[in-house]
């Protein structure tokens, strides 16, 4: 048993804590005596002030009333008005999830309803809001967590155990900290860093390039300092594919550690991964992993809300903050060492309100080291202001609409997909747009439904709407959602106006590429551009100029057309600080980094950006290329 296990015991009366165990970093302790698991008399809580740890008291499986009986007892005292859809045990654990549609109701003023529940049935009670869009993934997400109960109590202890049973590697007298860059080092795309101590091996993010060449698209994970066997952690900052994508690999080659990130990003990353094989798939390719791959990062995901401190090793630290950037994205701020050294990571991130999220944080307890963001870091990356970007948004669409054209915004399926949604409702319902069908195509129909599960991650404004059933704006009848090919065929042979929002984003696949092909040859259609095109893709050619497309029609058959449309690019919709929200981003942060490492950027856009941060702001950069090491400490 773990040294602070046993210190724990010693504050307890004897043969009250059955059992004891790690859910990661926090201690779950398991009692027998009913009386005890009812009221403690507070000494779970003296115990938590001297350990400075989590604890959580709950019954032994062995005393908690029947499946049966207790679902009868939950349905009997929590009211129909609360609209409960579903029951589910978690046995291994001693908590049941009740989902309703008014959890306020469920629980009780002041939690009368759960303190009653917890009397009779002797499980924890855990109520959770039903989402307002059903989403199957989410539902089978829930479901393999819960059906891998017993291994998932087993993963967790075993996590918690490498944080507390202390160090395995190195010596504490040598301290030191290094960062190698696998991936995103002047380039934007496989994001993934390794940070090293004497003794910790932590990923953050692993992705790939959907733009590159396959040589090109995944980590450079045969770096002679990685090793799979030999990584603790996996820190996923956001679900976009160039973050998360090759995480499932990792599983597929061994590795069996936690994967941390919040609720929201863990859902969203298994769709997109499960979308890329589908993708993969439908391209004659072999896909780089399967869906049981997947299934194994859910399964070994510990999922963090914002502002919420976890040991993730002996010696690291770590706090996720809002990123600004996506659904559940996140900054990472690690202390590393006993105030050895504390740095950030941004990853993608939005210093400025959106018409989904609140802007990126600012303030930290304390920092040393950040690693910066430079996608739009280039001088010339001023972007206009959001209400010029609407407004241009608007005109364009109107003009199409009064050409008797259709739009194609082609979507990446996270973040600019519902951030375009949201800002489409508003237009037609305050009268700036007329109301016509917008075709929802690709994955944004799931994505936006696990928007609608997990409201408490979106600013106020968005929230609010969200609680109001009728006033869900991802609800509103302008959403029409294609759910088959055959739909899609019949969208496209309509002759009215209408808007279409597909993956991908870049034109690299998905049914976007299909739209473009029928809208091409036709002047009165309107592309529109709203996010990064990578190097390389489609998109990114078509922005420069590229008229002449050829697209794949058949095994090894291929016909070019010419694009005829017009074609125009919205930045100011991006969910990325532009370079005056980044230089802002390192002036106003407190307190202020005493070095700043950019990444994720184009070569030229990430030297820049370290030059003008160094002349400002008087701070040590540099820009890293990919297998650089740096080291922070």
């Amino acid at each position: 048993m773990s040294k602070i296990i046993k210190e724990i015991l010693k504050h307890l009366p004897d043969n009250k804590v059955s059992d004891a165990c790690f859910e990661g970093a926090n201690i779950v302790l398991y009692t027998k005596d009913k009386e005890f698991f009812l009221d403690n008399s507070g000494m779970i809580r003296e115990v938590v002030n001297k350990i400075k740890k989590r604890i959580e008291l709950r019954p032994d499986p062995s005393i908690t009333l029947k499946k049966e009986d207790a679902e009868e007892i939950i349905k009997k005292l929590i009211p129909e008005e609360a609209g409960v859809v579903s029951v589910i045990f978690d046995t291994e654990r001693s908590r049941v999830i009740i989902e309703a549609e008014k959890p306020g109701l469920a629980i009780g003023k002041q939690g009368s309803i759960l303190r009653e529940l917890r009397e009779k049935i002797l499980w924890v009670p855990l109520v959770k809001r039903t989402p307002p869009i059903r989403s199957k993934l989410i539902e089978n997400i829930r479901l393999v967590l819960y059906q891998n109960s017993e291994y998932r109590r087993k993963f967790l202890d075993k996590v918690g155990h490498r944080i507390y049973d202390g160090w395995l590697r190195g010596e504490r007298q040598n301290e030191w900290i290094r960062t190698t860059f696998l991936g995103a080092g002047r380039h934007v795309g496989r994001s993934c860093i390794f940070l090293q101590t004497p003794e910790s091996r932590i990923l953050l993010d692993c992705g790939i390039d959907i733009a590159a060449k396959e040589e090109n698209s995944y980590p450079i994970l045969e770096a002679p300092e990685f090793r799979v066997d030999e990584l603790d952690a996996v820190i996923l900052s956001h679900a976009h594919l160039d973050h998360c994508g090759f995480i499932p690999y990792l599983f597929k080659y061994g590795y069996r550690g936690p994967v941390y990130c919040t609720a929201p990003t863990r859902d969203v990353a298994a769709l997109l991964q499960l979308d890329l094989i589908k993708i993969q798939r439908s391209e004659g390719k072999e896909p780089i992993y399967t869906s049981d791959e997947v299934k194994q990062f859910v399964k070994h995901t510990v999922c963090l809300d914002f502002d919420e401190v976890a040991d993730i090793t002996p010696d690291v630290r770590m706090t996720l903050y809002n990123a600004g950037h996506i659904l559940g994205s996140a900054m990472v701020h690690l202390h590393v060492g006993n105030g050895l050294h504390n740095m950030l990571y941004t990853a993608d991130m939005k210093f400025a309100k959106t018409e989904l999220l609140a802007p990126a944080i600012i303030q930290f307890p304390r920092l040393e080291t950040m690693i910066l963001e430079g996608t739009y870091g280039g001088k010339s990356n001023v972007l206009e202001s959001r209400r010029e970007c609407e407004q241009r948004f608007a005109n364009k669409i109107d003009g199409a609409i009064k050409r008797k054209g259709r739009v194609l915004i082609p979507v990446l399926g996270v973040g600019r997909a519902q951030e375009v949604m949201l800002l489409l409702e508003k237009l037609m319902r305050t009268g700036q747009l007329d109301k016509i069908p917008v075709y929802i195509d690709g994955m944004v129909w799931d994505v936006s439904a696990i928007h609608s599960a997990y409201p408490e991650f979106l600013n106020s404004n968005i929230r609010k709407l969200i609680f109001h059933k009728n006033q869900n704006p991802f609800l509103s009848d302008i959403f029409k959602r294609v759910g088959s090919a055959k739909e899609r065929k019949d969208i496209i042979e309509e002759e009215n106006s209408y808007i279409v929002l597909a993956t991908s984003g870049m034109l690299q696949g998905g049914p976007s590429v299909q739209y473009l092909k029928a809208f091409a040859d036709s002047p009165k259609n309107q592309l529109m551009f709203v996010s990064y095109q990578g190097e390389g893709s489609l998109g990114r050619r078509i922005q420069r100029g590229e008229k002449e497309i050829l697209f794949e029609s058949g095994l090894n058959k291929s016909e070019m057309m010419e694009l005829k449309m017009p074609v125009e690019t919205i930045e100011g919709l991006t969910g990325h600080s532009d370079r005056r929200q980044l230089m802002s981003f390192v002036y106003k942060c407190t307190p202020k980094p005493k070095k700043v490492i950019i990444n994720h950027g184009e070569s030229s856009r990430c030297i820049d950006l370290a030059s003008s941060i160094y002349k400002t702001n008087k701070i040590e950069t540099c820009s890293p290329k990919n297998l650089e090491a740096v080291r922070l400490k």
